[in-house]
């Protein structure tokens, strides 16, 4: 069993085979991941579910990302983000910086080197340190 399969992470992206392959290389690497395609089905999701890290596409039908963020944030304090957006002009609000944010949370679509990315979970899940010798 790996180290990583305690850290849940949801991915939220509106492109399916985005959220198919993201969450399908997070698994093959010991995480514990699911998936949602809309920042309302992701609160929905977190009503009945508890996730460490969400990987957050910024352009979401309905409810942006920054949005979805922002209310995550206040429902669930402990629930850490990584933006994952596909707009290579894309900076940091003011609002998400003030919630910790910052641009090494900000990957570019795609991620070529995806080792970059679990290294930001693994930084941003609570407790990891505890599991793990780094």
């Amino acid at each position: 069993m790996s180290v990583y399969s305690s850290i849940r992470v949801l991915v939220i992206d509106d492109e399916p085979a985005i959220c198919m392959s993201l969450s399908a290389f997070l698994e093959d690497y010991g995480f514990s991941a699911s998936t949602a395609e809309s920042a309302e089905e992701a609160l929905e999701l977190m009503k009945s579910n508890t996730y460490d890290v969400c990987i957050v596409d910024m352009r979401l039908p309905g409810m942006s990302g920054e949005d979805l963020i922002t209310e995550a944030r206040s429902r669930y304090p402990k629930q850490r983000h990584i933006i994952y957006t596909g707009s290579i002009s894309y900076n940091l609000s003011e609002t998400l910086k003030d919630l910790g944010m910052r641009p090494e949370h900000v990957f570019l679509k795609p991620v070529r080197v995806l080792s970059l990315l679990v290294k930001c979970i693994r930084q941003l899940a609570p407790d990891i340190e505890k599991n793990e010798n780094i």
